[in-house]
């Protein structure tokens, strides 16, 4: 099982939002289905990043590291040079 660390953006005020998921597609839906009380009130969001890992403890370990930089050029760096 592959696992995805992601990020989106909000489309309402271009905010980011980092997880992960082993199942990105049904993840999105949840996100954009105002289901999640983190993300609903900044709906919509796009898919602007992702990574995939062979491991839940790599992937936990990526979004922690991602989550701790809380620095919005950093997060624009990474997406660009996807």
């Amino acid at each position: 099982m592959k696992f995805t660390v992601y990020i989106l953006e909000s489309e309402l005020d271009e905010s980011f939002y980092i997880g992960y998921s082993s199942n990105l597609e049904q993840r999105m839906q949840y996100h954009n289905s105002g289901k999640s009380r983190y993300t609903s009130k900044k709906m919509p969001w796009k898919l602007v990043y992702s990574e995939s890992f062979d491991s839940r403890t790599e992937a936990l370990k990526r979004e922690k590291f991602l989550k701790k930089q809380r620095n919005r050029e950093f997060y624009k760096r990474l997406i660009i040079s996807k």
